[in-house]
């Protein structure tokens, strides 16, 4: 399996994004996870200002691209704009963003450790680091499939087009917004700015994931590229699903693992023979890893907290993007059971050697089992 997917990546190469990745200087990492995104080591990043890393994972397909940037304390990046959406997570240290566009007065947010925000689509932006210690951040982007297209870095990093539907320089842009609402089997949080993902209280009773678990998707500066942040208590796991490429999930909270396998495998790979095809990737705060496309994959809780997961994808309900809508079959088809034309495996329809594994596995760490019978 994972030597079909290097074959995948490899083929990539010679892509525009690919490229320009190579071009900038700084260590590109591979695979299907990584342990710890806040332990990456980095290089020098001469055109950011700072130091830096790509992360190129199997799930990402060509369609997200991600990096990860480090400030030195008093330091700052360079002011940079461009013509790709992005979601940057600070993962330490305090600091704060002036946004601006041309002719436009500065506007200026600060942040903290698991602040989130969304720059407007082509606006000037610098980090600074506010504070002693150097600060970290991670951020997942739409520039592959920029880069591919255009294959121009000149014209998407200096091109003048101000994106007025998208920010008009208002004093309120970066304020946390209070926006909740439902759509479908979706619960919604409207906002530009999140203060901090590791502890924001998740509004959702719809628990179309599975027993307890509690999602909230955020929308953010007009963008395509969305994220969600779930939630769910230790001895739980969520219900097996799969979708599209490019989706990145950062654990903020309790250690665990995630089971993948190619849906080809079936809904019950070691029933029907198909048990080596399943791939058991183990996290914990700081580890990240992005299903690839069409590959079942499911999270379980063995820690001795309530997890937390970060997810930054497309996805988006007030600007959906086709690729999106189509890999997941039909609306709300990640919540929606394989039997009735979702992509979704229900607690009772899944196989029986994932249970007695997580059971396992809690019995050897010592966690109650809190799932029914």
């Amino acid at each position: 399996m994972e030597s079909e997917l290097k074959e995948m990546l490899a083929s990539l190469d010679r892509t525009g994004y690919c490229q320009w990745m190579k071009s900038e200087g700084v260590p590109i990492v591979e695979g299907f996870s990584v342990a710890d995104i806040r332990e990456l080591k980095l290089g020098l990043w001469r055109r950011m200002g700072g130091s830096g890393a790509f992360v190129h994972l199997y799930g990402m397909e060509g369609q997200t691209g991600m990096y990860v940037a480090e400030i030195p304390s008093g330091g700052a990046l360079n002011p940079e704009r461009h013509l790709y959406e992005e979601m940057i997570c600070i993962l330490a240290g305090h600091g704060a963003t002036e946004i601006w566009q041309d002719g436009g007065e500065p506007r200026l947010f600060e942040w903290g450790p698991f602040s989130l925000f969304a720059p407007p689509l082509n606006s000037w932006h610098r980090l600074v680091n506010g504070g002693r210690e150097p600060v970290r951040l991670m951020a997942v982007t739409t520039a592959p499939i920029a880069m591919d297209f255009y294959r121009n870095a000149k014209f998407i990093f200096n091109c003048p087009y101000t994106f007025t539907d998208r920010f008009q320089g208002e004093d309120d842009y970066f304020a946390t917004s209070q926006n909740f609402y439902a759509v479908g089997l979706q619960s919604i949080w409207e906002t530009n700015f999140i203060p901090d993902a590791k502890e924001v209280k998740v509004r959702d009773d719809l628990h179309v994931k599975g027993t307890e678990v509690g999602m909230v998707q955020f929308e953010s500066s007009k963008n395509g590229l969305i994220g969600h942040v779930a939630d769910w208590p230790t001895g739980l796991y969520h219900k097996a699903h799969y979708h599209g490429a490019g989706a990145v999930i950062v654990i903020l909270k309790s250690e665990g693992y995630t089971l993948l396998w190619p849906k080809e495998s079936g809904t019950q790979p070691y029933a029907t023979g198909h048990g080596d095809e399943v791939l058991e990737l183990r996290w914990r705060e700081g580890s990240v890893l992005s299903p690839p496309s069409g590959w079942f994959h499911q999270h379980f809780n063995i820690g001795n907290e309530a997890a937390r997961q970060l997810a930054l994808r497309f996805g988006s309900r007030l600007h959906p993007i086709g690729l999106h809508q189509a890999a997941k079959k039909k609306t709300d088809g990640v919540y929606i059971s394989v039997k009735k034309g979702g992509t979704m495996i229900e607690y009772e329809d899944e196989d029986p050697e994932i249970r007695y594994r997580f059971e396992a596995n809690l019995k050897r760490v010592g966690t109650p089992l809190r799932m029914a019978p």
